[in-house]
């Protein structure tokens, strides 16, 4: 239950929303910093588009296997347990990273820090939820959305910056600092209570069900070229629907599971999550697309593309704390429903001109993207976790942070694998280039209006259970 009176947050509450929000901020900005490097890691590696894009897929793999043990976790060991581990993966990961002479080496340093974020950014959602009273819960999940929505505002810049000046490697060098302040800001504002509740345990095979799952799913996407008749897509793809299948069957009809699939029989609940997993494939997809595109095609820098996308991942991320205030004080119409409508408007004219994309129609077009993403993005999650009581909030808030992060892997392996298809078609990397950021941008129109839908169709509901 929140602590402190009816609308105060304490500054300890502050103190730990912060020390496990910079982890989630440096696990983000590291994945936006080398979207725009990757140009440059295919060049020293040779490897090619479809290759260096598990440097974002893995990372964010790993992160959607983990996070469904996030209320299990929650329930056997303390919140300062929990943060000590996860803050001292993300530094091992960076350090491997920052030292990696070859690419598999770079890809397991995003897995481990994969596996230190997968704790942290659940744990600032579980800490919001217990501690903040309800009446101000919508603006510190805002708060909460902050923290991680910079990461994108400034990681394009940070990355080009970097990679342009001192060289890519010191992206993973100077976010250590952080993580240091983060520990220490941790160790003294997340206190060492005893662990109450109902005993946890993991069953292994949810778990082999869960990692084999995802990484099915994944893996068939990002082997979509190979076309229908290929293992590598109808094969894999089958193999991890039939896994998640099978995961959710036992979870549904076991007591103690690793994530309580119960929820979704709540219609409301269902269509925010869906809403929410079609809200991050867009994003990450586009986080992929455009500085890809402004590289290859427009000829600008990694620093220059990055400067172009840093006005709209501003806006998504300023504006998230004040939409969360709205939606305390005006309830979930207004930010969510107005925020789907002004994003779809900017997928449409992505859409519409993907074949003559300029600087500055991808800096407007992207703002217009992306403040539709700050009206409305973190408060479908606030809306759909309000629908559950005090014991399902855990299990809720792992089901988001799991598919947000599965939804961000699709997002950016989708984005990638319709580029590179599109490249594979002719010599020309620019023309080819073109093409297949047009196909995924018209794929993206699809999906945002069918996340439109389903938000707004959620709103409707809620308005006429509220009246009934």
């Amino acid at each position: 239950m929140p602590s402190g009176n009816e609308t105060g947050i304490s500054k300890r509450v502050v103190g730990a929303v912060m020390a496990t929000g910079i982890m989630s901020f440096c696990g983000v900005i590291v994945e936006t910093a080398m979207n725009i490097t990757f140009p440059t890691l295919m060049d020293q590696f040779h490897v090619g588009t479809g290759s260096v894009q598990w440097m974002t897929t893995l990372y964010l793999l790993v992160v959607a296997s983990v996070t469904p043990l996030s209320a299990t976790l929650k329930r056997r060991f303390s919140s300062r347990t929990l943060f000590l581990c996860s803050n001292l993966l993300f530094l091992a990961g960076l350090v491997i990273d920052g030292l990696a002479p070859w690419f598999w080496m770079l890809l397991a340093g995003r897995a481990v820090q994969g596996l230190g974020t997968s704790i942290a950014l659940p744990l600032m959602y579980n800490i919001i939820l217990e501690e903040v009273p309800p009446r101000r819960i919508g603006t510190m999940m805002g708060v909460g959305t902050l923290i991680t929505a910079i990461g994108p505002a400034v990681g394009p810049t940070f990355g080009g910056l970097v990679a342009t000046t001192i060289g890519w490697r010191y992206v993973f060098a100077i976010l250590v600092p952080l993580l240091i302040i983060s520990l220490v800001l941790g160790l003294t504002c997340i206190p060492s209570r005893p662990v109450t509740g109902r005993t946890a345990s993991v069953n292994p095979l949810d778990l082999v069900l869960i990692v084999l799952g995802f990484c099915g799913m994944i893996f068939g996407i990002s082997n979509a070229p190979a076309g229908p008749s290929s293992w590598r897509f109808t094969g894999a793809l089958a193999a991890g629907l039939s896994c998640l299948v099978w995961f959710t069957w036992r979870a549904a009809h076991e007591t103690g599971a690793v994530i309580d699939v119960r929820l979704f029989t709540d219609g409301r609940f269902t269509m925010q999550v869906c809403a929410f997993i079609l809200f991050e494939i867009s994003a990450l997809a586009l986080s992929f697309i455009l500085p890809n595109h402004l590289q290859l095609v427009n000829g600008l820098t990694a620093l220059q593309a990055g400067l172009v996308v840093l006005p709209g991942a501003a806006v998504g991320a300023v504006l998230a704390p004040l939409s969360g205030r709205l939606y305390d004080q005006l309830g979930p119409v207004v930010p969510i429903v107005s925020g789907s409508l002004i994003s779809l408007c900017g997928l449409f004219g992505f859409a519409l001109c993907g074949r003559h994309l300029s600087v500055t129609l991808i800096l407007c077009l992207y703002i217009l993207f992306m403040l539709g993403i700050g009206l409305s993005f973190g408060n479908i999650m606030t809306n759909g976790l309000r629908r559950l009581t005090d014991d399902q909030q855990a299990d809720g808030n792992a089901i988001f942070n799991t598919v947000q992060q599965f939804a961000a892997a699709v997002g950016s392996s989708l984005a990638a694998t319709l580029v590179a298809a599109g490249q594979a078609t002719t010599s020309d990397r620019r023309l080819g280039t073109i093409a297949g950021s047009r196909n995924a941008l018209l794929l993206l129109l699809v999906l945002g209006t069918l996340e439109a839908i389903l938000a707004a169709w959620a709103i409707r509901r809620h308005r006429v259970e509220t009246a009934g």
